[in-house]
């Protein structure tokens, strides 16, 4: 027998540390060469780390929610054969300082014996194989798991919202209904429910916090008559063949990136601690994408030379990657200015909150039908239902003057309430 450290190995240039947010063994657990060991994150990209060899988990680095170092010890692995990293090595390892992992070797626990507990008259013992077996094809976290095997759930019986994954939304439902004998009751009483903020959740919170810590914001609302812009969409989707089909959001980008150019202030990042405010030429726009585990900001690199389909292909490639989490670190980073979108739930205006280092982030709200005074072509005016959106941008006051966001956002206006020009060179 002998033993194996499993280092963290360097996961990216100029990275120095990362969060574990998921483990897939316990101490005592067997795990196979290439095994999946644990999931850790770094700058919003999430790194599953394989098993180099074969052997029993003896050791673990921490909690989810820890934070450890390149080069540190992952996990502890008892093999075969005669590994050359002792277990003396553990113990003397590195510190990684306060708020770090203390790599600590847990001895396996014997379960405590369970009394036997009289067989359901319909339930055999191979039925009840055939149940764990269900259960355990069922996507779900660990920690949906373990709450559902906390109240005496199967999983198997839980109907998933999206994307076939049981969340725990879903498991709120499923005790709601059957609380009430197969009856939802409306405002049924639900447990309290303690949720460690871990893994992108965190990032989210830390990076919201140092914006509005660091970042005075103003937002600034317009209305815009898109209803010709609509028009030219739903035009362009009849005759668009083997293209992906236009949203209004390649629409929105293309006006974005011809407006930029009379407004560079925009497009642009702040260096606070330096005091230099780096103005670019290129558009590499943020695109802020709801996935299950929270928000992220994919880039679109060089929108301003992409077309309407390109964008569009570009905004679902990139959204899915988000939300599956294969998004590369470098799909994720390097942005200059930041689109988001709340889709049909926009509402009527927003003030959205700036991606830090970046000084302007541009939100589009809902579009409604509304009666509107247009003119009649005689020299009068007529009541017309038009579609009707707002725009919100939210600012850094630091290095953006409300003057140049209102003129930018007019100009955003004008291109789009008049769509022709956005296909003008």
């Amino acid at each position: 027998m002998g033993t194996f450290t499993f280092r963290l190995p360097d996961i990216g240039e100029g990275i120095a540390e990362a969060e574990i947010v998921a483990w897939h063994v316990a101490v005592g657990d067997l795990v196979s060469e290439d095994g999946r060991v644990a999931d850790l994150m770094t700058d919003k990209a999430t790194v599953e780390m394989e098993s180099p060899v074969s052997g029993r988990i003896i050791a673990i680095a921490g909690e989810v929610g820890d934070v450890i170092a390149i080069g540190s010890p992952l996990v502890v692995i008892e093999t075969e054969g005669d590994e050359a990293a002792p277990a003396a090595e553990v113990a003397s390892g590195p510190s990684t300082g306060s708020g770090r992992a203390d790599f600590v070797v847990d001895e396996p626990v014997a379960a405590a014996p369970v009394a036997e507990a009289p067989l359901s008259p319909s339930l055999s013992p191979e039925g009840e194989r055939e149940k764990v077996v269900h259960a355990a094809k069922v996507l779900a976290s660990p920690a949906v798991r373990a709450r559902a095997e906390a109240l005496g759930i199967d999983l198997a019986e839980v109907k998933p919202s999206e994307e076939g994954r049981v969340r725990h939304a879903d498991l709120d439902q499923f005790l709601a209904y059957n609380a009430g004998g197969g009856f939802r009751a409306a405002g049924a009483k639900r447990a309290d429910e303690t949720v460690k903020v871990i893994g992108l959740r965190r990032r989210i919170a830390e990076n919201m916090a140092a914006a509005k810590r660091h970042i005075p914001h103003f937002t600034y609302v317009e209305e815009c008559d898109v209803t010709a812009l609509e028009e030219m969409r739903a035009q362009l989707n009849e005759g668009r063949g083997a293209k992906p089909k236009l949203t209004m959001l390649p629409l929105l980008i293309t006006a974005i990136c011809k407006a930029l150019p009379d407004f560079p202030m925009l497009n642009a990042r702040y260096d606070d601690e330096a005091g230099v405010v780096t103005r670019h030429g290129a558009v590499h726009l943020g695109m802020a994408t709801q996935t299950p585990g929270g928000l992220m900001v994919p880039v679109i690199r060089d929108a301003q030379d992409r077309n309407l389909w390109q964008l569009a292909n570009e905004i679902a490639r990139l959204a899915d990657a988000a939300r599956k989490g294969t998004a590369s670190s470098a799909e994720l980073s390097g942005s200059t200015i930041t689109i988001t979108s709340l889709g049909a739930l926009g509402g009527v205006a927003t003030t959205p909150v700036i991606n830090r280092p970046e000084v302007a982030i541009i939100g589009p709200n809902r579009i409604v039908e509304r009666p509107m005074f247009v003119p009649d072509g005689m020299g009068g005016e007529r009541v017309a239902k038009r579609k009707l959106m707002n725009v919100s941008i939210s600012c850094d006051h630091r290095v953006v003057d409300g003057w140049d966001a209102a003129s930018f956002v007019q100009a955003l206006k004008r291109l789009m309430e008049t769509p022709v020009l956005l296909l003008a060179d």
